[in-house]
């Protein structure tokens, strides 16, 4: 369909948000719609060098863009979906999902270790929680270092010997055909973020472009994944900055979810496994499991110390 239309399309600054902005807007362009890609800095870009486990805000990574998507700076914005809130602002939804890229983590290292094959004590840096809880309950003996900054500095900070080992996520990787060393993290020892190796395209509830975004964009499979992930969160009361990690996959009619609520020091992990037809309720049953495993202590906790 053609349309006689420029749209503002709004993104971060980083390299990584601006080679996914630009997919997106080559997608869109396909559809006869003019793009012009935005630049946004948001809360996590103002606080470089605050580690993300105490930046109190879910939308740490949105918030400037849903500002400008409702005051009509921007007429759709484009998200790596882990970052996206499960509580979106009135007026704003998710118009399309793409179709995932690899969902799991990857350990960089410059001997392409895998977590059991790093050395005894060695430092691994990364900003998640959800990492942090999952490698201390794998490796005890682990040293976590925080670390901030886009991919290239994180890299280059290894590098420079910062630390012995990166934890990041494939997609992000693959998506700036970035060669560096290392091991895909299997799903065993460390569940993702929730949403991780999607992107999400968000626009205004009233927005005429809605179809068009999701019939060149969504990829159904993905949205119903991911759906069953955000609905388990949502239910958990967590945000993206608490040690949770979920991976959905859709076998044939049914969404098979796997979910892991972990404290930060790895001591204590709640696991569970959920299916059926329904996203949204296959997420909430998986949920309701791990906290009648005693989850909610975990996250009570967080709360408790990020209130204080």
């Amino acid at each position: 369909m053609s349309l006689d239309l420029k749209v503002i399309l709004g993104t971060r600054g980083s390299k990584l948000a601006l080679v996914q902005a630009r997919y997106v807007a080559e997608k869109l362009r396909a559809t006869g719609l003019g793009v012009e890609v935005c630049v946004i800095r948001t809360t996590s870009d103002h606080l470089p060098d605050t580690p993300l486990s105490v930046i109190d805000r879910r939308d740490v990574f949105t918030r400037q863009l849903d500002e400008a998507l409702l005051s009509g700076g921007v007429d759709l914005a484009v998200h790596s979906l882990k970052d996206v809130p499960t509580e979106l602002p009135e007026g704003i939804e998710l118009a399309a999902v793409t179709e995932r890229h690899n969902p799991l983590d990857a350990l960089v290292s410059e001997r392409r270790h895998d977590v059991d094959g790093l050395p005894h004590g060695a430092v691994v840096a990364t900003s998640s929680l959800r990492r942090r809880a999952q490698l201390l309950h794998r490796r005890p003996d682990l040293r976590i270092s925080d670390i901030r900054g886009n991919v290239d500095t994180r890299v280059r900070k290894l590098r420079e010997g910062e630390a012995d080992a990166l934890v990041l996520a494939r997609a992000g990787l693959q998506r700036l055909g970035l060669d560096a060393p290392h091991t895909v993290i299997s799903s065993d020892v460390m569940l993702p973020a929730v949403g991780q190796g999607a992107l999400a395209v968000a626009a205004r509830e009233d927005s005429p472009l809605r179809e068009t975004i999701r019939e060149a964009l969504n990829h159904r499979p993905t949205e119903e994944a991911v759906r069953a992930e955000r609905a388990m969160l949502r239910t958990l009361e967590g945000g993206c900055r608490v040690p949770v990690g979920a991976l959905g996959i859709v076998e044939g009619d049914l969404i098979r979810l796997r979910g892991i609520v972990a404290s930060p020091d790895g001591a204590l992990v709640y696991r569970g496994e959920a299916r059926g037809e329904a996203p949204e309720g296959v997420g909430e049953r998986l949920a309701r499991e791990l906290l009648d495993q005693g989850a909610e202590v975990v996250l009570g906790e967080i709360r408790e110390v990020r209130s204080r």
